[in-house]
Parts: C-alpha cells; sequence; structure tokens
C-alpha cells in the first residue's frame, strides 16, 4: 500500500510532511473538496491551472517504484494499493490490472453530471487554448480529473478490491503513507485483524504504528530497493 510519499523523490510533493503541498498552504486543501470545486468557477478555473501544470505529467519513477515492480516480477507482491493518483507505478511497469488506484487517477477527466470520462489531455489541451474551466463535451456539465476528492465516495468496486487484497495477504508494506485517511488509512487494521504482518514505511509517525511488526523511517528509494537485496 502507497502513499504520496513515496512519489516525493520523483518530484511530486507529498500533501501533509514538512514540506507538503497543504503544509506549505493551509488554503490549497480547499482545492480538494468537492463541494467548494462544484460552488465555485473561480476555484476550478485556478485548479484547472494547477491540474495543466501538474508535476506528475513530467515527473518519472524513482527506486521505490522499481523496487516494487522487482517484487511482483518475483511473484512476491501480489496487489499495489496506490493513494496516489501519478499513475508512476504502472510507468515503472508495474501490471495495470494489479494495480489499486483508490483515490483515482489524474490520466482522467470526468464529468459529475453525466459520468463521461476522456484521456485528461483532451481538457488540458482546451485550458491551454484559452477554455479557463472547459465543461463536459457530451452534456456541458463540470469536469474534474477522475480523482477522488473530500466528500466524494470511493469506486465501491474499487474498495471492494483493496480490501479483497488487505483481508487475504500474509503482508502489507505501507510504503510513504501517512495513514491519517479513511477508509484507505483502515486497510491496515484490516489487514492485521486478518492475521498479515504489517511493515511501515514512512518519514514520519503513523496512527497504526503500534500495528506493525516493523516501523521504518529512512527514504523510501533507500528502504524498498534494501528490501529487494535481502530477498
Amino acid at each position: 500500500m502507497t502513499g504520496a510519499g513515496i512519489s516525493t523523490d520523483s518530484g511530486i510533493p507529498d500533501f501533509r510532511g514538512p514540506n507538503g503541498v497543504w503544509t506549505r498552504d493551509p488554503k490549497a486543501e480547499r482545492m480538494s473538496s468537492l463541494q467548494s470545486y462544484v460552488d465555485s468557477g473561480q476555484l476550478r478555473e485556478r485548479v484547472w491551472q494547477t491540474r495543466l501544470t501538474h508535476p506528475s505529467w513530467q515527473a518519472r519513477p524513482n527506486a521505490g517504484h522499481h523496487a516494487l515492480v522487482r517484487l511482483e516480477r518475483a511473484g512476491r507482491l501480489r496487489t499495489t494499493v496506490t493513494q496516489n493518483i501519478d499513475g508512476l507505478h504502472q510507468k515503472a511497469g508495474a501490471d495495470p490490472d494489479r494495480v489499486v488506484e483508490l483515490h483515482g487517477t489524474l490520466a482522467e477527466s470526468v464529468c459529475l453530471s453525466c459520468g463521461d470520462r476522456r484521456d485528461m489531455r483532451e481538457a488540458l489541451d482546451r485550458v491551454d487554448g484559452g477554455e479557463a474551466d472547459p465543461d463536459c463535451l457530451v452534456c456541458g456539465g463540470i469536469l474534474k480529473s477522475a480523482t477522488i476528492s473530500f466528500g466524494q465516495a470511493l469506486d465501491p468496486e474499487v474498495l471492494a478490491r483493496a480490501r479483497a487484497a488487505a483481508e487475504s495477504c500474509d503482508l502489507m508494506l505501507v510504503a510513504g503513507s501517512s495513514l491519517t485517511v479513511q477508509p484507505a488509512a483502515g486497510l491496515v487494521g484490516r489487514a492485521a485483524a486478518h492475521g498479515a504482518a504489517v511493515i511501515i514505511c514512512n518519514a514520519s509517525p503513523t496512527p497504526y504504528d503500534d500495528v506493525a511488526e516493523v516501523v521504518l523511517r529512512d527514504p523510501l528509494s533507500d528502504v524498498l530497493p534494501a528490501l529487494i537485496r535481502t530477498e
């Protein structure tokens, strides 16, 4: 299970860390609120500019992502449940069918009215061409990224896959998640309750550290490759 911390070495800042997006600018958290997004055209315009320049478009997988792919290909990693929306696990070579994107993906846009989904690049090209707040080409509804915002329910099928993976694993490795956002964080307790060992690799303490058999604080680009070397 991975969180924002695994992508920081790829140049994508986390949210709650010492240099996180919301730590440096608490007002930025409002941009992740579904209700605020729906209510304010001005906010949507700001969010679209943020999407246009989001660091994930230029980011490349780091040593941590590649280490997990090596585990997968060795038959040791069955499922990657990620809270990230950057697609870096797939760019590193992970089997897309084994990646559960719990909080959705930035790679697609979705209409909040009719559900039409398209490649995000189509909407970004419209923004780049001068449309400050592009609407749905099918019904004229509000477009947003196909990601989960605060106040928005997770996809039930995606959550079910994540829970099934947590309940059936013999070990859950948590990499770069603060484990403060539910229901994602609850997957750790669910795994432990079903007999799995838990390893937490995160720079700062988490609410689930006492559940873990091992807690590591070192950078993930160092820790995850080291785990592979000890296989």
